[in-house]
């Protein structure tokens, strides 16, 4: 039997590069902005006064990205539409104090990051990547990308009752990873070894923010390598869309509405913060450009309600073995095309008139799309999209690619989605 035909793969490889180079959500902007700078897009400062130029800007704020084209003909009340993402994942992130250890293994001090499937994270390599602050205030990036360290699981043998019992792990006391041998645990051991990577002074170091991850590379998987398998893909596959498609649609010559790339940190903990969705960040960055452009607060109040966001975050895939857990009706599969989310009590945002958005959206771009509704059953999750439609009062649709092993330190999608949701996210900017 012939294998079956593929899409271009080009975009996903790229994905894969992306994934792998953005272990943090601090790499993952960096890599943003490295891309959108390849594209004409420039930094732009939140402490300048603003001017109203045309052309492509961003704005940096620890690990979110706001990234926006203004079209040469835009007027002040000119609407956006808005591809909304968030660039964290559930992880192990370091302590303020993160020398530990005992009985002769040295250890670093962890704290649960989100919601991980602890599980996921043992016997794994792991790497240890993040932001350094220095004396002088300045940041650097670190990325240790080679087996450092690993949370070792408890050999069966000590726990019998793992195979009747299923697994059970404590936060606190099981989940800390040994990265050394030594009996001697030396605060500052961790952050002398970071300084000594980059190659900066000791005691240079003064503020952290670092994070574990595998470094087990994103592969194709199956038969017929019709499957991904990777990290962070929960939610770098839509910040990496999300570029793709806001650098394409300002290549374009006829813009409708100003395309905007929101990418957020902190969703996986309620996006409370001043780079979390539920922050000033997005508004602050829309008025700015309103107001730049010579308009007053009603051309603000006019562009917003005239904006639409898309949310887009991965979903549920139906699991085969797991089938039950899923909607009866809605079964969304991989490689079926992206997801509309919909959840009446507004754990998604997706009303009626947005999926008349999102589906202009596909058949403009040729993209088959799936509905997911969770089972009646069962807690629904959410995403930033309700927090930017209430936050802002802005039309908002949740959307995504559907997913395996969400949570997991290494999630799996269809190797045709990523292609298909960066298709239909540069339809809907293009307007």
């Amino acid at each position: 039997m012939s294998a079956p035909h593929r899409l271009d793969r080009g975009h996903t490889d790229d994905l894969m590069s992306f994934l792998a180079a953005s272990p943090t959500p601090y790499h993952a902007v960096a890599n943003a902005a490295e891309r959108l700078e390849k594209a004409g897009f420039r930094q732009v400062s939140e402490t300048d006064a603003w001017e109203g130029s045309s052309g492509g800007k961003y704005v940096l704020r620890g690990g979110a990205i706001i990234a926006w084209y203004v079209p040469e003909d835009a007027a002040p009340h000119t609407p956006y539409r808005i591809v909304g993402a968030h660039t964290d994942s559930p992880n192990l992130r370091v302590k303020p104090l993160p020398d530990s250890g005992a009985h002769g293994w040295r250890q670093v001090a962890v704290e649960i990051y989100g919601g991980p499937l602890m599980n996921s994270w043992l016997d794994r390599d792991l790497g240890l990547a993040g932001r350094l602050t220095l004396r002088d205030g300045s940041t650097r990036l670190v990325n240790v990308d080679r087996p450092l360290l690993r949370v070792p699981q408890l050999a069966i043998h000590l726990d019998r009752a793992v195979s009747s019992d299923g697994l059970k792990l404590d936060k606190q006391r099981h989940l800390q990873p040994i990265w050394g041998l030594g009996d001697d645990v030396r605060d500052g051991d961790l952050i002398a070894f970071l300084e000594e990577e980059l190659g900066l002074a000791a005691g240079e170091v003064t503020g952290w923010d670092l994070m574990t991850h595998s470094v087990e590379a994103p592969a194709y998987l199956g038969r017929d390598k019709e499957l991904v398998a990777g990290p962070r893909m929960d939610n770098l596959l839509s910040v990496h869309a999300g570029v793709t498609a806001l650098t394409a649609a300002s290549s374009g010559s006829e813009l409708s509405y100003i395309p905007v790339l929101a990418a957020f940190d902190h969703e996986e903990n309620g996006s409370q913060s001043d780079t979390g969705a539920d922050g000033p960040l997005l508004g602050g960055v829309l008025e700015r450009s309103v107001f730049a452009r010579g308009g007053s607060y009603e051309d603000r109040a006019r562009a917003f309600a005239g904006t639409v966001c898309l949310s887009s975050d991965t979903g549920h895939a139906v699991h085969p073995n797991y089938a039950e857990r899923h909607d009866p009706t809605h079964h969304p599969r991989v490689n079926g095309g992206p997801i509309l989310k919909v959840n009446v009590n507004n754990r998604y945002a997706t009303d009626g008139s947005g999926r008349a958005v999102w589906a202009a959206a596909c058949e403009k771009a040729e993209v088959p799309f799936q509905s997911f509704v969770s089972n009646n059953s069962m807690p629904c999750g959410t995403t930033i999209g309700p927090i930017t439609a209430a936050r802002h009062g802005i039309k908002t649709v949740d959307i995504g690619v559907a997913i395996l092993s969400m949570h997991s330190v290494r999630e799996l999608c269809g190797a045709d989605d990523p292609y298909l949701l960066a298709n239909a996210l540069v339809a809907f900017l293009e307007g």
